[in-house]
């Protein structure tokens, strides 16, 4: 039996294959059925994998940023996104990756440079960067020409792109893809180092984006946090992932040690960026 890992959502085809298993289970003999489902097991454990700051971490920047909007703001965003949740537009920008009218803006999520050259000083791509699109999303959104149903794209681009600034491997080396290169075991499972900051040790907390979100807020102050701009956030996080780089080489197998030395960083990166963007968007909406 095969599970594909194709269709129109996960979560559907986990629900056909459950029925699959259950009807195959009252069919088969014993050792069938234990090799059936130890393979419904492996598939499991596989697409928990796959999840996009995956989802959890998106959601909860765009969570916490509500907490610090003015009213003005929070009204002039009602009247762009039908859904004016800011943790719901903030997964947006990915969700749409795989339309192929998209694939112009993927270099948007991102900026690669060498780690002992800052991003002002760089080569600047022409396609664009997240430094360069946090800009344009900006200028459009304060542009009173632009159309309602353009300014509900560039306000969803720029919740997500705030969140991906704070993500220490959107701001990674070339050569080796903002980490996906640098193949590791997570608890003895095969992935890189991009997806360990991504999602898995967001995922190890095992927290909803909302538990998420009122956890970093009792644990962090809005006020001691540095608001600055884009150009000073991607400074900030090419000095973090320049000490994230240091730490890992490639088949290092992580776990336990390495929550426990970083999971307090990647919290405080989250709360930053949805404080960050929270001050953004005020500015935007309110001055």
């Amino acid at each position: 039996m095969v599970f594909p890992l194709t269709g129109e959502r996960n979560g559907k085809n986990l629900g056909k294959m459950l029925n699959i298993v259950v009807k195959s289970v009252r069919e088969t003999n014993i050792k069938s059925k234990l090799k059936m489902i130890n393979k419904f097991i492996c598939y499991i454990l596989m697409i928990s994998f796959l999840y996009p700051w995956g989802k959890t971490g998106h959601r909860a920047t765009g969570e916490i940023a509500e907490s610090y909007l003015t009213e003005k703001t929070r009204s002039e965003i009602s009247k762009i996104l039908k859904d004016p949740s800011l943790a719901v537009a903030s997964t947006w920008a990915d969700e749409m990756r795989s339309n192929p009218d998209f694939k112009k803006y993927s270099t948007w999520h991102y900026v690669n440079m060498p780690h002992n050259v800052r991003y002002v000083d760089s080569k600047k791509s022409s396609k664009g960067d997240v430094v360069q699109a946090i800009k344009i999303c900006k200028n459009k959104l304060k542009d009173s020409n632009v159309s309602i149903e353009d300014k509900a794209f560039y306000l969803r681009f720029l919740v997500h792109l705030i969140g991906d600034i704070h993500q220490p491997l959107h701001v990674g080396r070339a050569e080796d893809r903002g980490g996906n290169d640098i193949k590791v075991k997570w608890f003895g499972n095969d992935t890189n180092l991009h997806r360990v900051w991504d999602t898995h040790i967001i995922d190890d907390f095992q927290m909803s984006y909302t538990e998420l979100a009122i956890h970093l807020q009792n644990n962090f102050n809005a006020s001691d946090i540095k608001l600055m701009n884009e150009d000073q956030w991607i400074d900030e996080s090419q000095q973090i992932v320049n000490k994230v780089y240091s730490a890992v080489k490639n088949k290092d197998n992580l776990g336990y040690n390495y929550i426990y030395k970083n999971f307090d960083l990647v919290k405080l990166q989250l709360f930053k960026a949805g404080v960050r963007l929270a001050s953004t968007l005020n500015e935007i909406f309110d001055e």
